[in-house]
């Protein structure tokens, strides 16, 4: 996407999401967002890129509230439930957002494409639908998506239900998919020692947002 394209997306309309209210249950309970990543708090290199991309950030956490508050950003936990999953998090983000739309970002995938906002919003823009979500050419990526607000008390009514499937809410809205297969670095996470390495070696490499 050209810089001129990307600059026509309606920025002051769009909350970023920050999801950090998981178990970390794959690297030992450990709380990821606070996991140091080339010395920094793996949430920093997202908020980093995060940042010049949207309005204002909310930060989903339901442990170390006050650790993350410390980064600057209003902090929500999960409204409803026992770690019910990312959709309670969207949901915690939605309560609070003054903006249009949020946008969701995992709090483990550091290495985000600058342009990731502009490229959601263009597709749920031309398809007229509810939600955007990434994909890497592959597979579909649920939890990088921009969502419209008002679609909260659907998403509270699915909750309540005991749903918690990510792919089948979104199945009861209007999807646009945003193709990423140029950026597939955007969707590596950190679940392992070996991956912590690997995307610290790639964060000394990239470019910056």
């Amino acid at each position: 996407m050209s810089k001129g394209a990307a600059a026509r997306y309606p920025r002051a309309e769009i909350t970023g999401v920050v999801l950090a209210g998981g178990r970390g249950q794959r690297m030992g309970g450990v709380d990821k967002g606070l996991m140091l990543l080339a010395g920094k708090p793996m949430v920093t290199h997202v908020l980093t890129a995060l940042g010049p991309q949207v309005a204002t950030i909310v930060v989903n956490a339901n442990r170390n509230l006050d650790q993350y508050a410390t980064f600057g950003y209003r902090v929500a936990a999960d409204p409803i439930g026992d770690y019910y999953g990312p959709l309670a998090g969207m949901a915690g983000a939605m309560e609070i957002a003054a903006t249009k739309y949020i946008l969701t970002v995992p709090c483990d995938s550091p290495l985000m494409a600058c342009d990731l906002v502009a490229r959601l919003y263009r597709a749920l823009s031309q398809e007229r639908a509810e939600i955007g979500v990434a994909h890497d050419g592959e597979r579909m990526h649920p939890v990088f998506a921009l969502l419209q607000r008002d679609l909260l008390p659907s998403l509270y009514e699915y909750l309540q239900s005991g749903e918690r499937k990510i792919d089948r809410w979104f199945a009861r809205h209007k999807v646009a998919v945003a193709y990423f297969a140029d950026e597939p670095e955007t969707f590596i996470n950190v679940n392992d020692p070996e991956e912590r390495a690997a995307v610290e070696a790639r964060l000394a490499q990239v470019r910056l947002c």
